[in-house]
């Protein structure tokens, strides 16, 4: 999945106070990892030891490491999920770690990856595993279609955004669609949940999508966003009101098990949000809130 803020570099300006200073999303550890993984191993096809994909096949990251790293909150939750028989859509699917887990669970899942080398990845882990459940469609995903610019650092090719004010070192022109045109255009599946990790461009794709949820009313996982601080809940408390106004009052903070209402961008800017329409809660939506709230506590990865 697709992780902000070194990928896409903050635009330049003098900060004004701590709020106002770049919040860099990838630790020292992260980028770490990534050169290493983009150096020395990027070539070598393994099987996964730890994570939400363990014993699936996979060129990429580092997940021939044996296990014994500590889950996240997030791992946790996607695990407490009841996911058979479902179609999850995938925005921001990276080398489809996600993508991967959810094939090994689900009906079928729609993969949207616009990165160049990120897509070819993410389809070739897909054929390394021979699932025959999942659509990799090379395209970003916004509030209109059309062409953007992706903008990202080499090494954190992971951290593209389409947000037109941001800058980075490396850019690649994409192709992008609504959710809403694609679906209707490519008769594609209508979706049960779906997940959008797009590095601040979020609302952009829930705006694209505004049929889809007043039609499917699917269940949403949402990563939340932003150069600074003060951005991150500027994003989030728009994409609540959206929400709310969309018919998504249920709405619960992945990381600590809160629930979420307008006002509350401060604990919804940090992490992910889970959201679900009341009016058309399944069994299986049903089950996926309780984990979050009752898992214990997890140490950083």
């Amino acid at each position: 999945m697709q992780s902000p803020n070194l990928g896409a570099i903050p635009r330049q300006r003098e900060p004004s106070d701590a709020d106002d200073l770049p919040f860099h999303h990838y630790s020292l550890q992260h980028r770490a990892i990534a050169w290493i993984s983009r150096h020395l191993f990027d070539r070598c096809t393994y099987t996964v030891r730890h994570g939400l994909i363990r014993g699936m096949r996979r060129k990429g990251g580092l997940g021939w490491i044996p296990a014994g790293i500590a889950q996240t909150k997030e791992e946790m939750f996607w695990r407490g999920l009841a996911l058979d028989g479902l179609v999850i859509y995938d925005v921001g699917a990276f080398h489809g770690i996600l993508t991967l887990f959810f094939a090994s669970r689900c009906s079928q899942v729609i993969s949207y990856e616009p990165n160049e080398i990120n897509h070819a990845r993410l389809v070739e882990n897909i054929r390394l595993n021979n699932l025959t459940n999942v659509q990799a469609r090379k395209f970003g995903v916004g509030a209109q279609a059309g062409f953007g610019t992706l903008r990202y650092a080499a090494e954190m090719a992971g951290g593209g955004t389409l947000d037109p004010c941001a800058i980075g070192p490396v850019s690649q022109r994409v192709e992008v669609t609504t959710l809403d045109h694609d679906i209707a255009a490519s008769t594609l599946p209508a979706p049960d949940l779906i997940k959008i990790d797009i590095e601040g461009w979020e609302l952009e794709a829930l705006q694209g999508a505004r049929e889809t949820l007043a039609t499917h009313q699917p269940a949403l996982f949402l990563e939340m966003h932003g150069n600074t601080p003060r951005e991150k809940r500027c994003k989030a408390r728009a994409i609540v009101a959206f929400l709310c106004d969309a018919g998504y009052t249920d709405i619960v903070h992945v990381e600590t098990g809160a629930t979420i209402t307008p006002g509350d961008e401060t604990v919804a800017a940090e992490g992910h949000l889970y959201c679900l329409c009341p009016t058309n809660i399944s069994p299986h939506q049903l089950v996926k809130q309780a984990p979050v709230k009752q898992a214990p506590k997890a140490s950083s990865a």
